[in-house]
């Protein structure tokens, strides 16, 4: 498992910062929104920045990034579809990273739907996912179309269920809320509520998480499961063909869920 430090910014992101396998004190930082939370945080723990990984545009994720260049003078990635300030290295589907100070190689997969361009990177055992994948949720669509996120969240699914699932937001507790009235028989749900409300009465992340729990809990991954088929379809008041549907109904669900 590789060695990761959450650096909490605004009201619940997390920029990550991921740990050389050899050299712990060398650092890639993923979707800085906020340059300044990261600069303390490698002041205090004397970190060496090498790199920016983004996974998309919005400002939440990016804000940070042109301080944190003019600080450090290290190369920005992102994704090639979408405008990244400072961006060195345009990536697409398919494309590695390879971070050789940090013994590091991550390969980018596609995965629009929150965003038009947005990627993620997995290796090592681990997925930095930004706003695609949330544990018990996902992201709201705001450029994408059902189809295409239902692709994308279908790929990351497939990847091995060992893999550590970095995402960028502390949404957990809200969406197992949402997960809950959707299935609200499912015992993996009620566990793992209990398990996140303990870490968040400590004020510990929830983070990361697995694609095994997210197998068990997270309605978006499960829009095949009769379960979750039939809570859509009586919320939507008619019969919903596909995955496709299932998940849009879900998505409009929880768009509007209080």
């Amino acid at each position: 498992m590789l060695k990761t430090s959450p650096v909490r910014a605004f009201s619940d992101n997390y920029i990550w910062l991921i740990h050389g396998r050899s050299t712990p004190s060398r650092v890639a930082i993923v979707d800085p929104g906020d340059a300044s939370p990261v600069l303390a945080h490698v002041e205090r723990h004397g970190l060496e920045p090498e790199a920016i990984l983004v996974t998309h545009h919005h400002g939440d994720h990016v804000g940070g990034v042109a301080q944190l260049v003019r600080h450090f003078d290290i190369p920005v990635y992102g994704p090639a579809g979408e405008r990244i300030p400072g961006r060195d290295f345009a990536l697409q589907d398919g494309d590695h990273v390879r971070l050789e100070r940090l013994d590091l190689d991550f390969e980018v997969l596609g995965c629009p739907g929150h965003t038009a361009g947005h990627i993620a990177y997995h290796g090592h055992g681990a997925l930095f996912c930004g706003d695609t994948l949330f544990s018990a949720g996902c992201g709201r669509l705001f450029e994408g179309t059902p189809r295409q996120m239902t692709d994308s969240l279908t790929r990351l699914a497939a990847l091995p269920t060992e893999t550590h699932v970095y995402c960028a937001h502390e949404y957990t507790l809200s969406n197992l809320r949402f997960a809950a009235t959707v299935e609200p028989d499912n015992q993996a749900v009620v566990d793992y509520t209990e398990r996140a409300n303990r870490l968040r009465a400590g004020q510990h992340p929830t983070l990361p998480s697995t694609l095994a729990l997210e197998h068990e809990v997270n309605p978006f991954l499960r829009c095949a499961e009769p379960p979750v088929i039939a809570a859509a379809e009586r919320h939507a008041g008619t019969h919903l063909n596909g995955e496709a549907k299932v998940f849009a109904e879900l998505r409009a669900w929880k768009d509007a869920f209080a």
